[in-house]
Protein backbone atom coordinates (compact mmCIF):
# COMPACT_ATOMS: atom_id res chain seq x y z
CA UNK A 1 0.00 0.00 0.00
CA UNK A 2 1.38 3.45 -0.91
CA UNK A 3 0.19 4.78 2.44
CA UNK A 4 2.45 2.20 4.09
CA UNK A 5 5.47 3.66 2.28
CA UNK A 6 4.70 7.11 3.65
CA UNK A 7 4.15 5.69 7.13
CA UNK A 8 7.45 3.80 7.01
CA UNK A 9 9.25 6.92 5.81
CA UNK A 10 7.85 8.87 8.72
CA UNK A 11 8.75 6.09 11.15
CA UNK A 12 12.35 5.94 9.85
CA UNK A 13 12.68 9.70 10.21
CA UNK A 14 11.35 9.64 13.77
CA UNK A 15 13.60 6.69 14.70
CA UNK A 16 16.67 8.36 13.22
CA UNK A 17 15.94 11.60 15.06
CA UNK A 18 15.42 9.79 18.34
CA UNK A 19 18.65 7.78 18.01
CA UNK A 20 20.63 10.84 17.00
CA UNK A 21 19.38 12.55 20.14
CA UNK A 22 20.60 9.56 22.18
CA UNK A 23 24.00 9.69 20.47
CA UNK A 24 24.20 13.39 21.25
CA UNK A 25 23.48 12.69 24.90
CA UNK A 26 26.25 10.08 25.00
CA UNK A 27 28.81 12.37 23.35
CA UNK A 28 27.88 15.21 25.70
CA UNK A 29 28.45 12.90 28.65
CA UNK A 30 31.75 11.78 27.12
CA UNK A 31 32.87 15.40 26.74
CA UNK A 32 32.11 16.11 30.38
CA UNK A 33 34.02 13.02 31.47
CA UNK A 34 36.99 13.98 29.26
CA UNK A 35 36.97 17.49 30.69
CA UNK A 36 36.90 16.14 34.25
CA UNK A 37 39.75 13.77 33.36
CA UNK A 38 41.84 16.67 32.05
CA UNK A 39 41.26 18.64 35.23
CA UNK A 40 42.30 15.69 37.38
CA UNK A 41 45.34 15.06 35.17
CA UNK A 42 46.45 18.67 35.63
CA UNK A 43 46.13 18.33 39.37
CA UNK A 44 48.27 15.20 39.28
CA UNK A 45 51.06 17.09 37.56
CA UNK A 46 53.76 15.02 35.88
CA UNK A 47 52.11 11.77 36.93
CA UNK A 48 48.89 12.65 35.11
CA UNK A 49 50.47 13.80 31.86
CA UNK A 50 49.87 10.51 30.00
CA UNK A 51 46.32 10.35 31.22
CA UNK A 52 45.79 13.93 29.98
CA UNK A 53 46.77 12.87 26.47
CA UNK A 54 44.17 10.10 26.55
CA UNK A 55 41.54 12.45 27.91
CA UNK A 56 42.30 14.96 25.15
CA UNK A 57 41.90 12.24 22.50
CA UNK A 58 38.59 11.17 24.00
CA UNK A 59 37.44 14.79 23.86
CA UNK A 60 38.45 15.08 20.19
CA UNK A 61 36.69 11.81 19.33
CA UNK A 62 33.49 12.93 21.03
CA UNK A 63 33.62 16.22 19.13
CA UNK A 64 34.12 14.29 15.89
CA UNK A 65 31.16 12.06 16.69
CA UNK A 66 29.08 15.15 17.40
CA UNK A 67 30.06 16.64 14.03
CA UNK A 68 29.24 13.40 12.19
CA UNK A 69 25.93 13.15 14.03
CA UNK A 70 24.93 16.69 13.12
CA UNK A 71 25.82 16.10 9.49
CA UNK A 72 23.90 12.83 9.50
CA UNK A 73 20.92 14.51 11.15
CA UNK A 74 20.83 17.19 8.46
CA UNK A 75 21.18 14.72 5.59
CA UNK A 76 18.59 12.40 7.09
CA UNK A 77 16.13 15.26 7.58
CA UNK A 78 16.62 16.40 3.99
CA UNK A 79 16.31 12.99 2.38
CA UNK A 80 13.50 11.62 4.55
CA UNK A 81 11.64 14.89 3.93
CA UNK A 82 12.02 14.41 0.18
CA UNK A 83 11.00 10.76 0.52
CA UNK A 84 7.93 11.79 2.49
CA UNK A 85 6.99 14.38 -0.17
CA UNK A 86 7.45 11.90 -3.01
CA UNK A 87 5.51 9.29 -1.08
CA UNK A 88 2.62 11.68 -0.51
CA UNK A 89 2.57 12.59 -4.19
CA UNK A 90 2.58 8.93 -5.12
CA UNK A 91 -0.26 8.20 -2.72
CA UNK A 92 -2.28 11.15 -4.03
CA UNK A 93 -1.69 10.13 -7.65
CA UNK A 94 -2.60 6.49 -7.09
CA UNK A 95 -5.64 7.45 -5.04
CA UNK A 96 -6.63 10.03 -7.64
CA UNK A 97 -6.31 7.55 -10.50
CA UNK A 98 -8.47 5.10 -8.58
CA UNK A 99 -11.09 7.76 -7.91
CA UNK A 100 -11.04 8.74 -11.60
CA UNK A 101 -11.62 5.10 -12.56
CA UNK A 102 -14.48 4.85 -10.08
CA UNK A 103 -15.91 8.08 -11.51
CA UNK A 104 -15.75 6.66 -15.03
CA UNK A 105 -17.47 3.48 -13.90
CA UNK A 106 -20.16 5.57 -12.17
CA UNK A 107 -20.94 7.75 -15.19
CA UNK A 108 -20.75 4.73 -17.48
CA UNK A 109 -23.48 3.00 -15.45
CA UNK A 110 -25.59 6.15 -15.78
CA UNK A 111 -25.01 6.28 -19.55
CA UNK A 112 -26.03 2.65 -20.02
CA UNK A 113 -29.11 3.28 -17.92
CA UNK A 114 -30.13 6.38 -19.85
CA UNK A 115 -29.42 4.70 -23.18
CA UNK A 116 -32.17 2.24 -22.24
CA UNK A 117 -34.50 5.16 -21.48
CA UNK A 118 -33.91 6.59 -24.95
CA UNK A 119 -34.76 3.18 -26.41
CA UNK A 120 -37.88 2.83 -24.24
CA UNK A 121 -39.46 6.14 -25.29
CA UNK A 122 -38.96 5.46 -29.00
CA UNK A 123 -40.32 1.95 -28.68
CA UNK A 124 -43.39 2.82 -26.61
CA UNK A 125 -44.29 5.68 -28.92
CA UNK A 126 -45.10 3.03 -31.55
CA UNK A 127 -47.47 1.11 -29.25
CA UNK A 128 -50.88 0.89 -30.93
CA UNK A 129 -52.73 2.13 -27.83
CA UNK A 130 -50.46 5.20 -27.67
CA UNK A 131 -50.75 5.91 -31.41
CA UNK A 132 -54.53 5.45 -31.43
CA UNK A 133 -54.98 7.76 -28.45
CA UNK A 134 -52.92 10.51 -30.08
CA UNK A 135 -54.78 10.08 -33.38
CA UNK A 136 -58.26 10.12 -31.83
CA UNK A 137 -58.28 11.13 -28.14
CA UNK A 138 -61.77 9.87 -27.38
CA UNK A 139 -62.61 9.01 -23.78
CA UNK A 140 -62.48 5.31 -24.59
CA UNK A 141 -59.08 5.51 -26.27
CA UNK A 142 -57.65 7.71 -23.54
CA UNK A 143 -58.78 5.17 -20.93
CA UNK A 144 -57.31 2.29 -22.95
CA UNK A 145 -54.02 4.14 -23.42
CA UNK A 146 -53.85 4.99 -19.71
CA UNK A 147 -54.37 1.33 -18.84
CA UNK A 148 -51.68 0.29 -21.33
CA UNK A 149 -49.22 2.80 -19.88
CA UNK A 150 -50.02 1.46 -16.42
CA UNK A 151 -49.10 -2.07 -17.57
CA UNK A 152 -45.76 -0.76 -18.84
CA UNK A 153 -45.10 1.04 -15.55
CA UNK A 154 -45.80 -2.19 -13.68
CA UNK A 155 -42.99 -3.87 -15.59
CA UNK A 156 -40.55 -0.97 -15.48
CA UNK A 157 -40.13 0.20 -11.90
CA UNK A 158 -37.62 2.93 -12.78
CA UNK A 159 -40.34 5.29 -14.03
CA UNK A 160 -42.69 7.56 -12.12
CA UNK A 161 -45.15 8.13 -14.95
CA UNK A 162 -45.66 8.16 -18.73
CA UNK A 163 -47.62 10.93 -20.45
CA UNK A 164 -49.28 11.27 -23.84
CA UNK A 165 -49.69 14.87 -25.02
CA UNK A 166 -51.49 16.08 -28.12
CA UNK A 167 -49.88 18.42 -30.64
CA UNK A 168 -51.01 21.44 -28.62
CA UNK A 169 -49.22 20.17 -25.52
CA UNK A 170 -52.23 19.07 -23.47
CA UNK A 171 -51.67 15.83 -21.55
CA UNK A 172 -54.50 13.51 -22.65
CA UNK A 173 -53.46 10.31 -20.82
CA UNK A 174 -50.99 9.12 -18.19
CA UNK A 175 -50.09 5.78 -16.69
CA UNK A 176 -50.85 6.58 -13.05
CA UNK A 177 -53.93 8.80 -13.05
CA UNK A 178 -54.88 7.79 -9.49
CA UNK A 179 -51.50 8.79 -8.11
CA UNK A 180 -50.73 11.81 -10.27
CA UNK A 181 -54.13 13.45 -10.67
CA UNK A 182 -52.70 16.77 -11.88
CA UNK A 183 -51.10 15.28 -14.97
CA UNK A 184 -54.11 14.73 -17.26
CA UNK A 185 -55.36 18.01 -18.65
CA UNK A 186 -52.19 19.94 -17.76
CA UNK A 187 -50.20 21.73 -20.46
CA UNK A 188 -46.61 20.92 -21.35
CA UNK A 189 -46.59 23.22 -24.39
CA UNK A 190 -43.91 25.39 -22.82
CA UNK A 191 -41.60 22.51 -21.87
CA UNK A 192 -38.40 22.26 -23.97
CA UNK A 193 -38.67 18.47 -24.15
CA UNK A 194 -42.16 18.74 -25.67
CA UNK A 195 -41.14 21.30 -28.28
CA UNK A 196 -37.99 19.38 -29.20
CA UNK A 197 -39.91 16.11 -29.49
CA UNK A 198 -42.42 17.73 -31.88
CA UNK A 199 -39.51 18.79 -34.09
CA UNK A 200 -37.78 15.40 -34.28
CA UNK A 201 -37.19 14.36 -37.86
CA UNK A 202 -38.05 10.68 -37.47
CA UNK A 203 -39.02 7.99 -35.03
CA UNK A 204 -35.33 7.32 -34.47
CA UNK A 205 -34.86 10.67 -32.74
CA UNK A 206 -35.70 11.71 -29.21
CA UNK A 207 -35.51 14.70 -26.87
CA UNK A 208 -34.10 14.84 -23.37
CA UNK A 209 -34.44 17.49 -20.68
CA UNK A 210 -32.10 18.54 -17.90
CA UNK A 211 -32.69 16.94 -14.51
CA UNK A 212 -35.50 18.95 -12.93
CA UNK A 213 -38.26 18.93 -10.33
CA UNK A 214 -41.68 18.14 -11.80
CA UNK A 215 -44.53 19.79 -9.90
CA UNK A 216 -47.21 17.51 -11.34
CA UNK A 217 -45.30 14.45 -10.12
CA UNK A 218 -45.38 15.51 -6.47
CA UNK A 219 -42.26 17.62 -6.99
CA UNK A 220 -40.15 14.57 -7.74
CA UNK A 221 -36.75 14.97 -9.38
CA UNK A 222 -36.90 13.41 -12.83
CA UNK A 223 -34.98 12.79 -16.02
CA UNK A 224 -37.39 13.36 -18.90
CA UNK A 225 -37.20 11.67 -22.30
CA UNK A 226 -39.64 12.32 -25.11
CA UNK A 227 -40.30 11.61 -28.77
CA UNK A 228 -43.01 12.28 -31.31
CA UNK A 229 -45.92 9.87 -31.66
CA UNK A 230 -46.32 9.25 -35.39
CA UNK A 231 -49.18 8.02 -37.56
CA UNK A 232 -49.24 4.25 -37.82
CA UNK A 233 -46.25 4.04 -35.51
CA UNK A 234 -44.07 4.52 -38.58
CA UNK A 235 -40.66 6.24 -38.29
CA UNK A 236 -41.62 8.76 -40.96
CA UNK A 237 -45.33 9.07 -40.09
CA UNK A 238 -47.04 12.37 -39.49
CA UNK A 239 -46.60 13.75 -35.96
CA UNK A 240 -49.74 13.18 -33.87
CA UNK A 241 -48.46 14.13 -30.43
CA UNK A 242 -45.66 13.47 -27.96
CA UNK A 243 -44.86 10.69 -25.49
CA UNK A 244 -42.98 11.87 -22.40
CA UNK A 245 -41.48 9.40 -19.91
CA UNK A 246 -40.25 10.38 -16.45
CA UNK A 247 -37.31 8.47 -15.01
CA UNK A 248 -37.21 8.34 -11.20
CA UNK A 249 -33.89 10.16 -11.03
CA UNK A 250 -33.56 10.54 -7.28
CA UNK A 251 -33.98 6.85 -6.49
CA UNK A 252 -32.01 5.52 -9.44
CA UNK A 253 -29.07 7.93 -9.18
CA UNK A 254 -28.84 7.21 -5.45
CA UNK A 255 -28.52 3.50 -6.21
CA UNK A 256 -25.62 4.23 -8.57
CA UNK A 257 -23.83 6.51 -6.09
CA UNK A 258 -24.34 4.07 -3.22
CA UNK A 259 -22.85 1.35 -5.41
CA UNK A 260 -19.45 3.05 -5.74
CA UNK A 261 -16.88 0.63 -4.36
CA UNK A 262 -15.34 2.41 -1.41
CA UNK A 263 -13.72 0.97 1.68
CA UNK A 264 -15.38 1.39 5.05
CA UNK A 265 -12.63 3.82 6.07
CA UNK A 266 -13.30 5.95 2.98
CA UNK A 267 -17.05 6.46 3.02
CA UNK A 268 -17.10 9.02 5.83
CA UNK A 269 -14.65 11.29 4.01
CA UNK A 270 -15.76 10.72 0.42
CA UNK A 271 -18.45 12.47 -1.61
CA UNK A 272 -19.65 10.99 -4.92
CA UNK A 273 -21.27 13.39 -7.39
CA UNK A 274 -22.92 13.53 -10.77
CA UNK A 275 -22.62 16.88 -12.56
CA UNK A 276 -24.43 18.14 -15.64
CA UNK A 277 -22.64 19.87 -18.51
CA UNK A 278 -22.64 23.16 -16.55
CA UNK A 279 -21.10 21.38 -13.54
CA UNK A 280 -24.34 21.71 -11.60
CA UNK A 281 -24.75 18.96 -9.00
CA UNK A 282 -27.57 16.67 -10.16
CA UNK A 283 -26.91 13.90 -7.62
CA UNK A 284 -24.72 13.59 -4.53
CA UNK A 285 -24.05 10.74 -2.13
CA UNK A 286 -24.60 13.02 0.87
CA UNK A 287 -27.79 14.53 -0.56
CA UNK A 288 -26.39 18.08 -0.44
CA UNK A 289 -26.49 20.66 -3.20
CA UNK A 290 -28.70 18.79 -5.66
CA UNK A 291 -29.83 21.22 -8.40
CA UNK A 292 -28.49 24.11 -6.26
CA UNK A 293 -24.70 23.73 -6.13
CA UNK A 294 -22.21 24.27 -8.93
CA UNK A 295 -19.07 22.23 -8.30
CA UNK A 296 -15.74 23.98 -9.09
CA UNK A 297 -14.40 21.13 -11.22
CA UNK A 298 -10.91 21.69 -12.65
CA UNK A 299 -10.92 19.34 -15.62
CA UNK A 300 -8.52 21.43 -17.74
CA UNK A 301 -10.22 20.03 -20.82
CA UNK A 302 -9.45 16.43 -19.91
CA UNK A 303 -12.05 13.69 -20.28
CA UNK A 304 -10.71 11.87 -17.24
CA UNK A 305 -8.21 12.76 -14.54
CA UNK A 306 -7.54 13.76 -10.98
CA UNK A 307 -6.00 16.55 -8.92
CA UNK A 308 -5.37 17.56 -5.31
CA UNK A 309 -6.69 20.88 -4.04
CA UNK A 310 -5.06 23.26 -1.55
CA UNK A 311 -6.62 21.41 1.42
CA UNK A 312 -5.18 18.06 0.35
CA UNK A 313 -8.53 16.81 -0.92
CA UNK A 314 -8.23 14.48 -3.90
CA UNK A 315 -10.72 14.88 -6.77
CA UNK A 316 -11.19 12.20 -9.44
CA UNK A 317 -13.44 12.86 -12.45
CA UNK A 318 -14.58 11.39 -15.75
CA UNK A 319 -16.65 12.80 -18.60
CA UNK A 320 -19.55 10.75 -19.94
CA UNK A 321 -18.24 8.40 -22.66
CA UNK A 322 -21.71 7.69 -24.09
CA UNK A 323 -23.02 4.23 -24.86
CA UNK A 324 -24.03 2.64 -28.17
CA UNK A 325 -26.03 5.32 -30.04
CA UNK A 326 -26.41 7.42 -26.90
CA UNK A 327 -23.79 10.19 -27.04
CA UNK A 328 -24.27 11.33 -23.47
CA UNK A 329 -25.18 14.78 -22.22
CA UNK A 330 -21.79 16.17 -21.26
CA UNK A 331 -22.18 14.98 -17.69
CA UNK A 332 -19.34 14.16 -15.29
CA UNK A 333 -18.89 11.58 -12.59
CA UNK A 334 -16.85 13.09 -9.73
CA UNK A 335 -15.52 11.64 -6.49
CA UNK A 336 -14.12 13.96 -3.81
CA UNK A 337 -12.08 12.41 -1.01
CA UNK A 338 -10.58 14.16 1.99
CA UNK A 339 -7.20 13.03 3.29
CA UNK A 340 -7.27 10.30 5.93
CA UNK A 341 -6.75 11.48 9.46
CA UNK A 342 -3.40 10.43 10.92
Amino acid sequence: MPERIVALSRAVSELATRKMDEIQEVTNTTKILALNALIEAMRAGEAGRGFAVVAQEVKLISERITSIGQELRGRMAEQTGELDTLGRRLVAQLRGNRLADLSLNMIDVIDRNLYERSCDVRWWATDSAVVDCAADPSAERRAHASKRLGVILGAYTVYLDLWIADRQGTVIANGRPDRYRRAAGSSVAGEPWFREALQTRSGDDFAVADIAVNDALERSTVATYATAIRAGGEPDGAVLGVLGIFFDWQAQSKAVLDGVRLGDDERGRTRSLLLDRRHRVIASSDGRGVLAETFPLKSDGQKQGCYTDDQGTVVGFALTPGYETYRGLGWYGVIVQEAARR
